[in-house]
């Protein structure tokens, strides 16, 4: 039998309002989509994955896109091991605000560098008539004025479900969590949970979780490797993956 283990991360996702936070963590987590557009303040969503002997807890934290509470995004930030930066492909201001976001990351973390981090243009379902801001543009901003950054840029539509799962797989592949090549999907291990709450004080408004990114991602790295040498050995059972 492999040794089994369980880990936790939480992605912290930031952005401006109405870019389509909310709805990428919800096509993921539950396939759905509302054209109703309600501003978030603070949500939270976990679920629990395989990835071959290790159960991988993730936190979901989806911010406020109107930068009203510094306070609480402050705390958010201090607190992730990854971030979804979300901007609108049809909204050049949306980049900006994501600029700012990655100013206050590489302000508040020292270990930056070290923290998987993907630039996510929502909205590609709109593109091709309301098109503002070209993939190659955002790419050249990231990858040649932020360099040496554990990061990936895409696209995507919330609304259609385009690369919403290669969002999340990239993830994976930053944090270099090998993902068994001989399973067909990301299968959750339990219920997403949701919770909804009101602005609070810097104290209260999200708890705090550890370790921190550059700790995690080794320890998780080399466990991983060892696990899944052991599961090729034993021949285990089945294990989940990300299509």
């Amino acid at each position: 039998m492999s040794e089994h283990s369980s880990h936790h991360v939480r992605l912290v996702m930031l952005g401006g309002s109405a870019v389509g936070k909310s709805s990428i963590i919800k096509r993921f987590l539950f396939d759905t989509y509302s054209e109703k557009h309600c501003p978030t303040v603070e949500d939270m969503h976990y679920r629990e994955f395989h990835l071959g002997t290790m159960t991988l807890r993730v936190d979901f934290l989806d911010t406020a896109g109107d930068m009203q509470f510094p306070a609480m995004r402050r705390l958010s930030i201090a607190n992730a091991q990854a971030f979804l930066l979300v901007y609108s492909v049809t909204n050049k201001g949306s980049l900006e605000i994501v600029k700012k976001c990655l100013e206050e990351i590489r302000e508040q973390r020292a270990d930056f560098q070290e923290i998987p981090m993907v630039v996510v243009g929502n909205k590609l379902d709109l593109a091709i008539d309301f098109r503002e801001l070209p993939k190659e543009d955002v790419a050249e901003w990231v990858y040649c004025e932020l360099p040496r950054l554990r990061v990936k840029v895409l696209e995507c539509s919330a609304k259609d479900g385009v690369n919403i799962t290669e969002i999340f797989r990239s993830f994976l592949s930053l944090a270099k969590m090998q993902v068994p090549s001989d399973s067909a999907g990301f299968h959750r291990r339990s219920s997403a949970h949701a919770s909804s709450r009101k602005p609070k004080g810097p104290e209260e408004g999200v708890q705090k979780s550890e370790p921190r990114s550059r700790s995690l991602i080794r320890r998780v790295s080399k466990k991983l490797s060892k696990m899944r040498e052991h599961a090729h050995r034993d021949n285990g059972s089945q294990d989940c993956s990300v299509s």
